[in-house]
Order: structure tokens, then C-alpha cells, then sequence
């Protein structure tokens, strides 16, 4: 294994990579471990705001169109919350959308219908503590 140590100056930082790659220069090897952490920092960005938990394809073109649906579902779910009178959150927007996919109803009619329900039951032997 190769040890290199690098400062980062901009962010006044010591680095320490290991490697397993004698060839390149130790400046190289650096600037290829910053590119590699913005794309890690791009991957966990996109599977916190995008609800990407899988990759369903390992083909360039597979993770490509996942992440253009998802990216496009978001802008679209954002678009409606922008809307007047939508007071729903993003992920309760985008929870309604999945529960009413396949309905023929204008988005915002289903969004000022979808009310909190809490279901209760009404045979229930069990005590009530707080009432």
C-alpha cells in the first residue's frame, strides 16, 4: 500500500490517503480522491432528497434514467407545493400522489381532500389512559 499525505489549503486540512496505485504522481492521487468524495457526496445528496434506496439497473444508462425520474418527480412535486393554498409538505404531497397514482382526478382537488384521518376503533375493550 502506498501512504500519501496531502494539505489542503483551501480548507486548511491534513489528508492521508492510502493507495494502491505506485504510478501516479501523490498530487494526482489527491485530486482523484476529491473528485471521488464529490461524487459519494452527489450519490448520498440525491438518495436523501430523492428516495433513491436502490439502484435498480448497474448499466450507465440504467442509473442515469432513475436518477432523471426522480429528479423530475421532484420538480414536479415542488412545482405543486408552490401552487396557492397548498399547505402539504413535500413528502406528504409525494405520499398522496402514491396513494391516488392511478385516479382520474386534478392533483389539486386531491390534495384538498386528503385530510389527516386517524382511524379509531369503535369496538374497543381496551382503556383509554389519557381520556
Amino acid at each position: 500500500m502506498r501512504h500519501i499525505k496531502f494539505y489542503d489549503a483551501e480548507y486548511d486540512k491534513h489528508l492521508v490517503f492510502l493507495t494502491n496505485n505506485f504510478d501516479l504522481p501523490a498530487l494526482t492521487i489527491a485530486k482523484l480522491y476529491r473528485c471521488r468524495w464529490q461524487v459519494e457526496l452527489l450519490f448520498k445528496w440525491i438518495k436523501q432528497h430523492f428516495r433513491i434506496k436502490k439502484f435498480y439497473g448497474t448499466t450507465e444508462n440504467a442509473v442515469k434514467t432513475q436518477i432523471w425520474i426522480a429528479v423530475t418527480v421532484y420538480v414536479l412535486v415542488t412545482i405543486m407545493k408552490k401552487r396557492p393554498n397548498t399547505e402539504a409538505s413535500l413528502y406528504t404531497i409525494l405520499q398522496i400522489l402514491s396513494l391516488t397514482l392511478l385516479e382520474k382526478a386534478l392533483l389539486d382537488q386531491i390534495l384538498k381532500n386528503m385530510e389527516p384521518q386517524i382511524d379509531t376503533p369503535q369496538d374497543n375493550n381496551q382503556m383509554n389512559l389519557f381520556n
